[in-house]
């Protein structure tokens, strides 16, 4: 499977509120906005992005169709990685495959990550794509409606792959 990265489109949009809607998906992420449902609040949301000259966000597609995103924000010091790819799409390599593409893309080193501590298949990518440890944290947890543990990494140098 090619797993390549292009600029987001308007037509990725919809594909990513589904995406993002997902029960299942957004209860292993854990970490996302408050009302995952609130069409309104996710179009306000990724125009924002979209906007944002510090952003960088891509749609990801394997063998050319949209199954994610994935993107790095916040400010110079502290820039951290984000992505998401469709739960029908788990477990192919596609979310690190994605992470590696971004990697090459943006060079600007340390990047950071969080997850929660529980979201085994998401540490192990960024672990994959050379990210490490660098902490603990423990946060509300919109998508569980609780304090949930998380983990921190860190990448200081290229990606590793």
């Amino acid at each position: 499977m090619r797993v390549t990265l292009r600029e987001v489109r308007d037509g990725d949009l919809p594909l990513f509120f589904a995406f993002m809607s997902d029960p299942e998906a957004t209860r292993v992420a854990a970490f996302t906005s408050a009302d995952p449902s609130d069409r309104a609040m996710f179009d306000a949301h990724w125009q924002r992005i979209r906007a944002s000259d510090s952003v960088v966000m891509r749609t990801v597609l394997a063998d050319g169709v949209v199954v994610g995103n994935a993107g790095v924000y916040g400010p110079p010091a502290e820039r951290e990685v984000t992505y998401w790819i469709d739960r029908a799409h788990w477990g192919r390599g596609l979310a690190t495959a994605a992470l590696r593409a971004l990697l090459d893309a943006v060079p600007e080193r340390p990047l950071h990550a969080r997850a929660a501590a529980d979201n085994t298949g998401s540490v192990r990518v960024l672990e994959k794509c050379g990210f490490v440890l660098s902490g603990r944290d423990r946060g509300y947890a919109e998508a569980r409606g609780e304090e949930t543990d998380e983990v921190l990494l860190r990448l200081d140098g290229r990606p590793s792959g």
